[in-house]
């Protein structure tokens, strides 16, 4: 049976709880506008991963299934990421998704459905697929299995990530494929840029 069919696609989010998301955005537009910002965001990401069928969507706070459920589609799951920083969730994701998964954050409204089938594909001859962000970040990763030590002594919320990542990957011997560089929509500026051109009409 081809890996490609069991691929599993992981979408990373949190409860749009006013002053939990978006906080640098929400400096400036305060914490209700910043939630309505993420929610958008969260929902542009998961409509654009609405054909696949096995989306798991792992959600932080534990306690918040309630406040995502309307994000779920047939066919997808829901699972809390538990404790830990961001490194030690997305290991325990890759541990519990037993055989090749894809992890996506949910702030990346950039992405295309092509992007995760070139991401999958990779991953049939790479041990890591990595989509790096503007910001030094990245917005997807795909890992064949869990490697605990990619996530070592990362500093995360940082414009390193995605360089400390690679440098890991390196050090362990992971073969990677990079994907397009996309924008992670985090500043203001950010958001301004993406809501100009949503508005542009046929765009």
């Amino acid at each position: 049976k081809s890996r490609m069919a069991e691929r599993r696609i992981i979408v990373f989010v949190k409860a749009p709880r006013p002053g939990f998301v978006k906080t640098r955005l929400a400096i400036v537009i305060g914490d209700e506008a910043a939630s309505k910002a993420y929610r958008q965001l969260t929902e542009t990401v998961l409509a654009k991963l609405a054909s696949l069928p096995n989306v798991e969507i792992r959600f932080t706070p534990d306690d918040a299934k309630d406040e995502i459920k309307d994000w779920l589609r047939k066919g997808w799951s829901a699972k809390p990421q538990g404790n830990g920083d961001l490194g030690q969730r997305m290991h325990r994701a890759f541990m519990e998704a037993d055989g090749a998964a894809v992890i996506i954050g949910s702030d990346c409204p950039y992405l295309e459905p092509s992007d995760i089938e070139t991401a999958t594909k990779a991953l049939q001859t790479h041990d890591m697929v990595l989509g790096p962000a503007a910001d030094g970040g990245y917005w997807l990763i795909g890992l064949t299995a869990p490697h605990p030590a990619l996530f070592e002594g990362i500093h995360w919320g940082t414009d390193t990530v995605f360089a400390e990542t690679l440098a890991n990957a390196e050090s362990i011997n992971l073969s990677s494929q990079l994907l397009r560089e996309l924008i992670d929509v985090d500043s203001v500026n950010d958001w301004k840029n993406w809501t100009d051109q949503k508005e542009i009409p046929g765009n």
